[in-house]
């Protein structure tokens, strides 16, 4: 089995706190039902720059990181299905998913 960073972008605020609370609920129970496969349950993410040689810019909205989990999995598409389960899609966001490689 191999790792697997899950990395959260974009997305939208709830439009109220009970459907933040909703949404903070269905995601727990996301997390718990991938069972042992988690590494990393979650790490929310503040604002980021970009650093290039010319220094440090701020990224777009919608651009940045807004968080990650680490999970374990077959192989990629596994990882995939896994991430396609996640409520933060309702949310309009993203996923994108990499396999972590041993170094």
């Amino acid at each position: 089995m191999s790792e697997y960073i899950l990395t959260y972008h974009g997305g939208r605020k709830p439009d109220s706190p009970e459907e933040g609370a909703q949404h903070m609920a269905a995601w727990r129970a996301w997390a718990e039902d991938l069972g042992d496969a988690v590494v990393n349950r979650g790490t929310p993410l503040g604002s980021a720059k970009v650093v290039n040689a010319e220094g440090g810019n701020d990224k777009a909205a919608g651009q940045s990181m807004s968080g990650f989990s680490v999970v374990t999995a077959d192989d990629i598409d596994a990882a995939v299905a896994m991430a396609r389960k996640c409520p933060f899609i309702d949310l309009d966001g993203t996923l994108e998913v990499a396999e972590m490689k041993q170094m």
